[in-house]
């Protein structure tokens, strides 16, 4: 692994770009939540693919797809974030959170797995909690049995967070903003009973809810127990492809005391919700997902492993 360049500062976020295997690009990112030193809450955030190949409207990583990334490829962006800050593996940190949720969808990559099982062996990491955020594709049920497995084998006792991206609960608007086959609700609500035990954190049911979006208690509350699932809603951000494709944010990043219509009726029917808005800053680094490599790209214009990137200007 190559790191090609970087950005951002260390008190918010720095996301970098890596190139590896015939000169395909990924990109991974460290951040911190201020006012929280990073000895009380460390993120890294790194990908499972060269680029994505569910292409959600809102997501800049799914401009292109060249292949799964290898366990050793997954972990190599680990290491480098770990061993430039400890050395010893020794991690020092109260929340020490690997969210497996860059570039590319990782319940098609079983890669993700054998990574997940890796991670305890490999680092002293006492406050150790990944986490999966997936969209559910059809097609993943072994990926979400054996994670389940690993889960409770290893990470049990509420030290793994497990995210399912649904955005909206209008089906058809659904399908169009992560155009894949995916799991329905139902199937959703099924695995999230089998999956959550006693002392786990809740299942995140992840909404980047865009401006007139329909995000409905009453539907959600037709499957999902909030005793066992939260809902955490976040701004659209500015990504090259939520420009392109006209979604603006209902969450306003620029008015954090803004109270939503949507969350007090979610509050009201018996869900605990995040309202999640990051550093703004964060958008001129470019560390939402795929920016980085999007804009690195866009200036490279390279072509590699058999695929072009086509990236829109703006």
């Amino acid at each position: 692994m190559r790191i090609v360049g970087s950005a951002g500062k260390d008190d918010i976020a720095v996301a970098s770009i890596a190139e590896i295997r015939d000169g395909r690009y990924i990109e991974f990112v460290e951040s911190v939540q201020p006012p929280l030193p990073r000895t009380k809450k460390w993120v890294l955030i790194v990908s499972t693919m060269f680029g994505c190949p569910v292409g959600c409207l809102m997501c800049d990583a799914g401009g292109h797809y060249g292949g799964r990334l290898t366990k050793s490829e997954i972990i190599s962006q680990i290491d480098h974030l770990v061993e430039s800050r400890y050395p010893d593996r020794s991690v020092d940190v109260e929340k020490f959170k690997v969210q497996f949720a860059r570039m590319g969808e990782p319940s098609l990559n079983p890669a993700v797995l054998d990574a997940l099982e890796d991670l305890p062996d490999r680092y002293h990491a006492p406050g150790l909690m990944p986490s999966v955020s997936s969209v559910a594709p059809s097609g993943s049920e072994r990926f979400f049995d054996r994670l389940m497995d690993i889960k409770t084998n290893l990470y049990s006792g509420g030290r793994f967070q497990l995210q399912l991206s649904i955005h909206t609960t209008d089906t058809q608007l659904r399908d169009k903003l992560i155009p894949v086959r995916k799991w329905s609700f139902k199937k959703i609500s099924a695995y999230g009973q089998a999956f959550h035990e006693a002392g786990d954190r809740k299942i995140t049911l992840n909404s980047a809810l865009a401006d007139g979006m329909p995000f409905d208690p009453d539907v959600l509350l037709r499957y999902f127990d909030p005793e066992k699932f939260l809902i955490k809603m976040t701004p659209v951000n500015p990504t090259y492809q939520a420009r392109s494709n006209g979604l603006a944010s209902y969450i306003e990043p620029l008015n954090e005391e803004k109270r939503y219509e949507v969350v007090t009726r979610l509050r009201e029917a018996g869900f605990e919700v995040i309202v999640s808005i990051g550093e703004l800053e964060e958008n001129l680094i470019g560390s939402n997902c795929g920016q980085y490599v999007t804009r690195h790209l866009n200036e490279n214009s390279p072509v590699s492993g058999g695929y072009t990137y086509e990236i829109q200007r703006h």
